[in-house]
């Protein structure tokens, strides 16, 4: 692959991620946390022609606490810099999926509800986040733990996302709600069933 200006080159490993797809970019600045040996389903998974960009951060995190910590990119996503992925709840970016400019996506927190005055000493909270196929999230965006966004879903620019984003919804706010859908791909199911996302 000829190499592009600003582009990372293609790499056949990286340190941290487990198993990486063909022709993938990955900028050296780009780092991995995880604490432990990981179970084979506990795993950073990269498929084929994902490209992530300078000082994006991967979190695996520790996955004897984490027993459902995952992260999986897709083929063919752009992850752009300085984004955070939090994989310790799960987390599943489909393919084709574009991921703006420092973008945080945290599949885990904190219980603030607990014994403890100091919120760091209690129990950590985690729930998975898939973002579907050909979806975009705009710079600056958060997306919190248990959401699922739709295919070819848009996030508009330094949302929050709180609750799931039908197929191309398109949200905006904090929190995010869906304001309208992509021209040409509205939902063609029952208003019922998408009430709850709205």
């Amino acid at each position: 692959m000829a190499d592009r200006l600003g582009f990372p080159r293609v790499v056949d490993s990286f340190l941290g991620i487990d198993k990486l797809g063909k022709d993938c970019q990955i900028s050296p600045t780009v780092t991995v946390m995880r604490i432990g040996v990981s179970k084979s389903d506990q795993q950073i998974v990269l498929g084929n022609q994902v490209i992530l960009f300078d000082y994006i951060r991967l979190v695996l995190g520790d996955t004897v606490l984490l027993p459902s910590a995952q992260l999986i990119i897709q083929d063919k996503t752009i992850i752009n810099v300085g984004c955070y992925l939090s994989g310790e709840g799960g987390l599943i970016i489909e393919e084709e999926v574009l991921i703006g400019p420092h973008v945080r996506i945290l599949s885990a927190g904190h219980e603030i509800h607990q014994g403890s005055p100091v919120v760091s000493h209690n129990e950590i909270t985690h729930a998975p986040i898939r973002i579907g196929h050909g979806a975009w999230v705009g710079a600056g965006a958060t997306i919190l733990q248990g959401v699922d966004l739709g295919i070819g879903c848009v996030v508009g620019a330094s949302s929050v996302v709180t609750r799931s984003i039908p197929p191309y919804g398109v949200a905006i706010g904090n929190p995010a709600k869906v304001k309208h859908y992509r021209r040409g791909h509205k939902p063609k199911q029952y208003w019922w069933f998408w009430r709850n996302f709205i």
